[in-house]
C-alpha cells in the first residue's frame, strides 16, 4: 500500500476512525476527571567538600563530590532520611510510601541534587520537600569521613528551599486530551488498516483481480430494494441502477460468440448476489434495444423469474423437458413482444440431470432459431453443479459478484468449476457495489427534467396510495389499455391433447408503456 491507499482507506473507513479517537478522547477524559488532583515542591542541595587550599585539593574534592552525589540521592529516599520526616512532621504514613512520592534526581555534571516531592496538599509536599532537604545534610554529615581537624568532608547546603506550588502538577488536561486524540487516532488507523488486511471478501474490482484477469462488464450500485422491486430497468428508468444494466448489454454486444451458441448462463458463487435480478434487468434492457430474447428460468431448485415478473410459473422448462409440452407452447410474452419469458415449471428432484440432458441441448437449438439471445439464469455455482453443466452447453457465462458477500478463496472456486467444463468466462457483473467501496466507480445522474418533475409529483401523490409508494411517471397524452393474456397450464398427457398456451409463433399483443407498481401480471413489476 502506498500512501494514496492509505489515504483512500482513512477516507471509506472514517466513521469507524472517528470512533475509535472519540471512544479513547472519552477514556482519556474520564480517567483525567477521576484522576486526584497533585502538586510537586522541589528543593535543591548543593555538595560541596571542604578542606585544601590548593588548587589541586579543590579539583580532586570537586571530582569525589560528583561521584558521591549519586549515592547520595539514593540516601534521599532511604529510611535515614525519611523516617525522621515522618516523625518530625507526624505524618501518617509509612517510609515505602512515602519515598513513592519523593523523586531525587542529579543534572549531569553537576554536584546538585534536585528533590520533589509530589502530594495532594501543597502546603505538606513543601513541608516535606524541605524536611527531606535538612535531614539529607545531616545524614551526608554523619555518613562523610571526618578531616583531620574533625570537620566533615563533605557539606550539604540548600540552595533552593521548596515554596509552596500554585498551581497543580497532575493532572495535565490539555496534555493528556491531546494525547487522548493522537493516540485515539493512531489506534483507528490501525484497527482499519488491519481490517483492510485481514478482510478477505470480494468488495471492488482490485479484489476481483487479485483471483482473476476476466475482465468486469459491468458495476452496479447497491439499492435496499432490489429484491423487494426488481425490476429497476423498467420501474425507474431513468435510476443509475437502470443506467448501469444498459451499460452491461452495450458491453455484451462487443463480445464476439458468433463461432457459438448466442446463449449466456447467468450464474453466481452464492446464493443472494442478484444474478436474477441482473438476468431480468439484462433481458428487459436487450428487449428496449429491439433484441428478440428469451429469458429462461433455469434455477430448477430456487426459481424467482416467475415471481419478479409476476407471471405463472406451473409450467415452464422442466414441462418442455419432460416432454410434455413444446418451447412455443409455454413461453409467456412480456412487454412490447422481444422479450419471451420461459419460466422454471415444477421444482424437479433431478434438476443437473435435467439440464444435462439431450432434451436440454435440443431445446437450446431450437431457442436459438427464433431468439437473438438466450439468457439462462441459473443456480448459484459453490452450492450445486447445475450451472456448471447448463455452462458447458451454453455459448458463454456471466457471473455476477455480490460486493461484501463472497471472499476470495470462493470466488476463485467458482471461476475453477466453470473452468473445468471448459466454459467460456464472457465477463463478471460486480453487483451491489456501495459507495464506501466504489473507488473509482461512481455513480452518475442525468435524468431528464420532466422525468425528474413527473417523478417528484407521483411519488407525493403515492402517499395517499397506499401498498403503491413508487410509480414510473405516465404521460398524460397517452391513453392506456389493457390487454388481457390467458395462460393456460397445458393438459395431461394422458387426456390425449396436445397442450395449450401461449405460443411463441402467435403475434404478442401490443402492450403500451408499462405503469410501474401496477398489480398485473404481463409487463408490469411489482415496483
Amino acid at each position: 500500500m502506498d500512501l494514496r491507499d492509505y489515504l483512500t482507506l482513512i477516507r471509506k473507513r472514517w466513521i469507524g476512525v472517528a470512533i475509535v479517537t472519540l471512544a479513547v478522547l472519552a477514556v482519556t477524559s474520564i480517567v483525567t476527571v477521576l484522576s486526584p488532583t497533585n502538586y510537586t515542591a522541589r528543593t535543591t542541595i548543593f555538595f560541596a567538600v571542604q578542606g585544601g587550599g590548593s588548587v589541586s585539593d579543590l579539583v580532586q574534592g570537586s571530582t569525589y563530590a560528583e561521584k558521591q552525589v549519586q549515592s547520595y540521592a539514593e540516601v534521599a529516599v532511604a529510611p535515614i532520611v525519611l523516617a525522621p520526616v515522618i516523625d518530625e512532621l507526624g505524618l501518617n504514613t509509612t517510609v515505602g510510601a512515602l519515598a513513592q512520592q519523593v523523586t531525587a534526581t542529579v543534572p549531569a555534571g553537576t554536584v546538585i541534587i534536585e528533590i520533589s516531592v509530589v502530594d495532594e496538599n501543597p502546603s505538606r509536599a513543601a513541608d516535606i520537600a524541605n524536611a527531606i532537604g535538612s535531614e539529607l545534610s545531616v545524614a551526608v554529615a554523619a555518613l562523610s569521613p571526618s578531616g583531620p581537624d574533625g570537620v566533615e568532608s563533605v557539606r550539604a547546603t540548600t540552595i533552593s528551599s521548596a515554596t509552596v506550588p500554585a498551581a497543580p502538577s497532575s493532572p495535565n488536561v490539555p496534555r493528556n486530551l491531546l494525547l487522548g486524540t493522537l493516540l485515539g487516532a493512531a489506534l483507528g488507523v490501525g484497527l482499519a488498516i488491519l481490517r483492510e488486511v485481514m478482510n478477505t471478501k470480494v468488495r471492488t474490482e482490485e479484489d476481483v483481480s487479485r483471483v482473476t484477469d476476466a475482465s468486469i462488464v459491468a458495476t452496479i450500485g447497491f439499492d435496499s430494494d432490489a429484491s423487494a422491486h426488481p425490476l429497476i430497468v423498467q420501474a425507474d428508468p431513468h435510476s443509475a441502477r437502470a443506467e448501469a444494466y444498459r451499460r452491461l448489454r452495450t458491453n455484451l454486444q462487443f463480445l464476439d460468440i458468433a463461432d457459438r451458441s448466442h446463449s449466456i448462463v447467468i450464474t453466481s458463487s452464492l446464493p443472494g448476489e442478484g444474478k436474477s435480478t441482473t438476468s431480468i434487468n439484462l433481458a428487459i434492457a436487450l428487449a428496449e434495444a429491439g433484441t428478440r430474447v428469451l429469458l429462461v428460468d433455469a434455477d430448477l431448485r430456487r426459481p424467482q423469474v416467475a415471481k419478479y415478473m409476476q407471471l405463472e410459473g406451473r409450467v415452464g422448462l422442466t414441462t418442455v423437458l419432460i416432454g410434455r409440452a413444446q418451447l412455443a407452447d409455454v413461453v409467456q410474452p412480456w412487454g412490447a413482444g422481444n422479450l419471451h419469458v420461459l419460466p422454471s415449471g415444477r421444482v424437479p428432484p433431478n434438476p443437473s440431470e435435467l439440464l444435462g440432458s439431450s432434451a436440454m441441448e435440443t431445446l437450446m437449438e431450437s431457442a436459438a432459431q427464433d431468439y437473438d439471445v438466450i439468457l439462462l439464469d441459473a443456480p448459484p455455482l459453490l452450492p450445486v453443479t447445475d450451472s456448471a453443466v447448463l455452462a458447458g452447453k451454453a455459448g458463454g457465462a456471466l457471473v455476477v459478484i455480490g460486493s461484501d458477500e463472497l471472499h476470495l478463496s470462493q470466488l476463485e472456486d467458482s471461476l475453477e468449476s466453470l473452468e473445468a467444463v471448459d466454459t467460456r468466462l464472457l465477463g463478471l457483473v460486480l453487483n451491489k457495489v456501495r459507495k464506501m467501496h466504489a473507488g473509482n466507480y461512481v455513480e452518475y445522474d442525468y435524468r431528464s427534467t420532466y422525468a425528474s418533475h413527473a417523478t417528484r409529483g407521483t411519488r407525493a401523490k403515492g402517499h395517499r396510495r397506499r401498498g403503491n409508494p413508487r410509480r414510473a411517471p405516465e404521460l398524460e397524452s397517452s391513453p392506456r389499455t389493457t390487454h388481457p393474456v390467458d395462460v393456460r397450464e397445458p393438459q395431461s398427457v394422458a387426456s390425449g391433447s396436445h397442450t395449450t398456451g401461449i405460443s411463441g409463433a402467435q403475434a404478442p399483443p401490443t402492450i403500451p408503456p408499462r405503469r410501474a407498481g401496477t398489480d398485473g401480471r404481463r409487463g408490469t413489476s411489482q415496483r
